[in-house]
């Protein structure tokens, strides 16, 4: 059997790794797009505050690792793949043939469409020859201008900050990490932000981007005009799919996965933030890009693709940032659900926040700043659906009592 894994990141790893265990005689190709060996982007972070050396990004630290297991690197991008002939364009005269496909591409950067994102200077920070770009140029007093504040914008900050740069963020909406915290939540990663020296600039977008006597020019609407040595986009990322035009592989946002996460087309899948799957909690179809959920649908994927039947139960929506030291949180239906109810407590002065939302006896969603030590109760009362029952009313009085929910509903103590 040939199992051909287009994707180096912790899906197609760990795809890779399950499908060796589960058919120890199997042909294994692990297709590798950006000529690095295989490694974590949410590794890079580390990497520019300096913890951690580059090899640190690399998901698995022993060089022989891959020869061990049987399991070819190929250093070449995805061009197209033939369903009928069952082979993957590399688009330089080579095919990779296949009998099992996993499609785990990940994501590449948004970028603004806006005069100069072509300019020197302009840069991502999502590979691992960005974070090198940064770390060559990031210097004590280095002006950079960043368009982003969403969970990638933040996680990086913190390794820009100890480089002793001088960093501004721009926010096009009104809001920080929008996609998973609400208004309040929001305004106190703000005003942390504001208190550890980044200016942050809300409501604001560039216009344009020009190079004058080696300085970027970065336009605001205003009319301000901001100076940088280094300009950041990090306004979202989308998936990978743009090789798989005229496939007949059904895409919607992203690849659309049945729970065995295979796609339409039978013997190709999908894992990690190119698959399309369903929601544990509302049953609808959506890309959960985070590391676990891509590890878990790489590991269910390959045993499927090895004949040994598996199902995904579904993802779930959490996301745990730390931004400048300050952990904050979401969980399921954050934004809450037609009907249900809600309570928050608020302490802004020591950075702590906690909004509950209900439906009916039952936790759904939650957003949290400073409450780094409950996030496995978060979890298991919204993931298992657990009736609350006379708890319901008692977090509704004192959300901060959520860990002796948990203990006392997910294990029917009254």
């Amino acid at each position: 059997m040939r199992h051909l894994i287009i994707g180096s990141g912790p899906a197609g790893v760990v795809a890779a790794e399950t499908l060796r265990k589960a058919d120890p005689a199997a042909e294994i190709t692990l297709l590798c797009g950006e000529g690095e060996p295989p490694y974590a982007r949410m590794a890079i972070p580390y990497l520019l505050k300096g913890e951690i050396p580059e090899a640190g990004t690399h998901i698995r630290q022993d060089a022989e690792h891959y020869d061990r297991l049987r399991i070819q690197l190929v250093q070449a991008r995805a061009k197209g793949i033939d369903v009928a002939t069952r082979t993957v364009d590399l688009g330089d005269g080579r095919a990779l043939p296949f009998d099992r496909l996993l499609i785990a591409t990940g994501s590449h950067p948004s970028l603004e469409k806006i005069p100069g994102m072509d300019l020197p200077g302009v840069h991502s920070c999502w590979t691992l020859e960005d974070a090198r770009t940064i770390l060559a140029k990031a210097r004590p007093g280095t002006r950079i201008v960043q368009m982003g504040a969403g969970f990638v914008g933040c996680i990086i900050m913190e390794g820009l900050l100890s480089r002793g740069v001088d960093l501004t963020i721009l926010v096009r909406s009104g809001y920080m990490v929008r996609r998973m915290m609400n208004p309040t939540a929001s305004g106190m990663i703000r005003k942390w932000c504001e208190a550890k020296g980044v200016r942050v600039l809300t409501h604001t977008q560039p216009q344009g981007i020009t190079l004058q006597d080696g300085v970027l020019q970065v336009a605001l609407a205003g009319g301000e005009i901001l100076p940088a040595d280094l300009y950041l986009s990090a306004v979202g990322v989308d998936p990978n799919l743009g090789f798989l035009g005229g496939s007949g592989i059904e895409v919607g946002h992203g690849v659309l996965v049945d729970a065995s996460l295979q796609s339409s087309v039978p013997g190709i899948y999908a894992a990690g933030d190119v698959a399309e799957a369903t929601d544990c909690l509302t049953g609808q179809r959506r890309i959960n890009a985070i590391q676990p959920n891509a590890v878990e649908q790489g590991r269910i994927a390959a045993l499927n693709m090895a004949g040994k039947p598996a199902a995904f139960r579904g993802s779930f929506v959490f996301n745990v940032l730390t931004t400048l030291g300050l952990v904050s949180s979401s969980f399921g239906e954050w934004q809450g659900v037609p009907d249900g109810e809600s309570t928050e407590v608020l302490d802004e002065a020591r950075y702590r926040y906690l909004n509950l939302q209900f439906d009916g006896d039952r936790l759904v969603g939650a957003n949290c700043v400073g409450f780094a030590d409950h996030v496995g109760a978060f979890r298991g009362l919204i993931e298992g659906r657990v009736r609350l029952g006379k708890w319901k009313q008692r977090l509704l009085e004192d959300p901060t009592q959520i860990m002796k929910a948990y203990l006392a509903a997910a294990h029917r103590v009254a």
